[in-house]
C-alpha cells in the first residue's frame, strides 16, 4: 500500500465500525485486537498490518480490498479458482466474504448415488443451466430440467444429484438463515 493510501484505512475502519453501531470494546472482543491498538488504528498512529486487517475484514464480513476502500481494478471479471470435492465442481462467482455467496456447480454424469439427505443453517437457490438435476427435499423426489429454479430452507434435509446421463451444470447461491434471494417478475401491460 502507498503512502496515501494507508492514511484513508483509518477513517475507513472507523466508518465501518460506525456503520455497524459497534463500540471499539466489543470490536475487541470480536477480533482479539486491543481497544487501544483499534484505536490507533482509526486515528491513523499505528500502521495497518496484514495481521490486524485480516480479523477485522472477518468481523466486518468484507474482503480486505473493501476493508481498506481499495481502489477498482477496472476489470470486473471474477478469477476465482475452481474447487474439486468428491468429483464435483464448483466455481466461486462472488468474492464477498459473508452474505450471499454464488456458485456455478458441475456434477458429473455416471456419479455414484448417494442417498444420505443433509442439513444446515442458510437458505439456498439452484438454477439448472443444462443436463437433469434430482432434488431429493425431504420427502420429494424433483427432477429439475435446465431454466428450472428452486428455492429452499437448508435446515430441510437435501441432497442435490445429476438426474441423468450428461454432466449437471447449475448456479448455486447460499445464504445464511433468514437471508433470502428474491425472484421478481413485472406483469406484461395490456
Amino acid at each position: 500500500m502507498a503512502k496515501d493510501e494507508l492514511a484513508t484505512v483509518g477513517p475507513r475502519l472507523r466508518e465501518l465500525r460506525q456503520q455497524r453501531d459497534l463500540t471499539l470494546t466489543h470490536l475487541a472482543e470480536v477480533t482479539g485486537i486491543s481497544v487501544s491498538t483499534l484505536s490507533r488504528l482509526e486515528s491513523g498512529t499505528r500502521k495497518p498490518t496484514l495481521e490486524l486487517l485480516l480479523p477485522l475484514a472477518k468481523a466486518y464480513q468484507v474482503s480486505l480490498d473493501d476493508l481498506v476502500d481499495a481502489p477498482e481494478s477496472g476489470d470486473p471479471r471474477v478469477r476465482a479458482r475452481p474447487i474439486v470435492r468428491g468429483g464435483r465442481t464448483y466455481i466461486p462467482l462472488s468474492r464477498k466474504p459473508g452474505g450471499l455467496q454464488a456458485f456455478k456447480t458441475i456434477i458429473p454424469a455416471g456419479e455414484p448415488e448417494q442417498c444420505e439427505q443433509k442439513t444446515h443453517e442458510g437458505y439456498e437457490w439452484l438454477y439448472v443451466l443444462s443436463g437433469r438435476v434430482r432434488l431429493l427435499l425431504g420427502e420429494h423426489d424433483l427432477t429439475l430440467e435446465p431454466g428450472e429454479a428452486v428455492e429452499f430452507d437448508t435446515r430441510l434435509p437435501h441432497l442435490v444429484l445429476n438426474g441423468g446421463t450428461i454432466p449437471a451444470e447449475m448456479i448455486n447461491i447460499f445464504g445464511p438463515q433468514g437471508e433470502r434471494v428474491h425472484v421478481r417478475a413485472r406483469s406484461r401491460s395490456a
